[in-house]
């Protein structure tokens, strides 16, 4: 199986996002309040996934309730924050839905995210990720964390099952 036909056969995904759907900094506030930075692009994607029925998990040890919020605007039902321990959230998401890990893409980019990796059938990162995770991964997005790689996974899948442009096509 060639590494296109992994991405057509996708039928969930998960994120971290610290480093994917984030560029890894935070900006610190007086208050200590954390302020994180999203790609837009990587919101409509997510959003256009969950529209069209596809599993959207997200996975991350940070804390932040303004994420889980943004997530939550793009339709993301599954966001397990805090998480110490990603491979316990995976098995339960996995269980929840009844979900075959072959077909599922597991975005990462840190050390915390290796064991997960390795037990998706599409194991995904930013070209900015850790080497660890660089020497796992089956694709490695030309994006960095936090400026379109997770929409430039999505958007492989939908459009290899010709769901990406539909509203255009349909004009």
């Amino acid at each position: 199986m060639n590494q296109l036909e992994k991405f057509k056969d996708v039928k969930a995904f998960i994120f971290d996002v610290d480093g994917v759907l984030t560029d890894s900094s935070v900006l610190v506030l007086e208050d200590g309040k954390l302020l994180r930075k999203m790609s837009i692009r990587d919101g409509y994607a997510i959003k256009k996934a969950v529209s069209l029925g596809y599993h959207v998990c997200i996975i991350t040890g940070g804390k932040s309730e303004g994420v889980k919020t943004r997530l939550q605007g793009l339709g993301v039902k599954d966001i397990y924050l805090g998480a110490s321990d990603k491979n316990e959230c995976f098995e339960e998401y996995v269980d929840i839905y009844d979900l075959d890990p072959e077909y599922i893409m597991y975005m990462g980019d840190d050390i915390p995210d290796l064991p997960v990796m390795r037990r998706v059938g599409l194991p995904v990162c930013p070209q900015n990720a850790a080497p660890e995770i660089l020497q796992i991964a089956q694709y490695i997005s030309p994006l960095n964390g936090g400026d379109g790689c997770a929409r430039d996974v999505i958007e492989k899948v939908l459009k290899l099952n010709g769901q990406w442009q539909e509203e255009a096509s349909a004009k």
